[in-house]
């Protein structure tokens, strides 16, 4: 049988009310606040590293961060970013190599429909974020 988390990853209508996501989201944010309270940058470094599903070896990450869980983002080699950056996970998040991300940037792969009929419907789009080198690519699950 597919797991809540399975299915949450590949995009499905899934329980957030799960007890394992509920488990996961209590240990992404007891990291989450560990990292923002860390004043080491090479600390807070081995945190995500801890954290998150995969990193380059080189990486900086200014506070305030906020994430879902934590493990469904990836980053490349030499990622940077800047005050207060926003990853909401429900879906994979993989960022390239190099990447340099400006002050207050939000990476959401819950979307809410903007129809009405469709928002009642309890219905969720969910959406895996991928961003290399040269290019961004959003790619829609229904």
């Amino acid at each position: 049988m597919i797991s809540e988390y399975q299915k949450m990853v590949a995009g499905e209508v899934y329980r957030p009310s799960d007890p394992e996501l509920r488990a996961l989201a209590q240990a992404s944010r007891q990291k989450q606040s560990a990292f923002n309270k860390e004043e080491d940058p090479l600390k807070g470094a081995e945190i995500i590293k801890d954290w998150f599903g995969s990193t380059g070896q080189n990486l900086y990450i200014n506070p305030r961060l906020v994430v879902n869980y934590g493990v469904n983002i990836h980053l490349g080699e030499n990622f940077y970013s800047n005050w207060n950056l926003t990853m909401l996970d429900v879906c994979p998040i993989r960022i390239g190599d190099n990447a340099m991300i400006g002050p207050n940037c939000q990476f959401l792969t819950p979307l809410h429909p903007l129809d009405p009929q469709e928002r009642n419907s309890a219905s969720l789009l969910l959406s895996e974020i991928i961003s290399g080198l040269e290019e961004v690519s959003l790619s829609f699950l229904e």
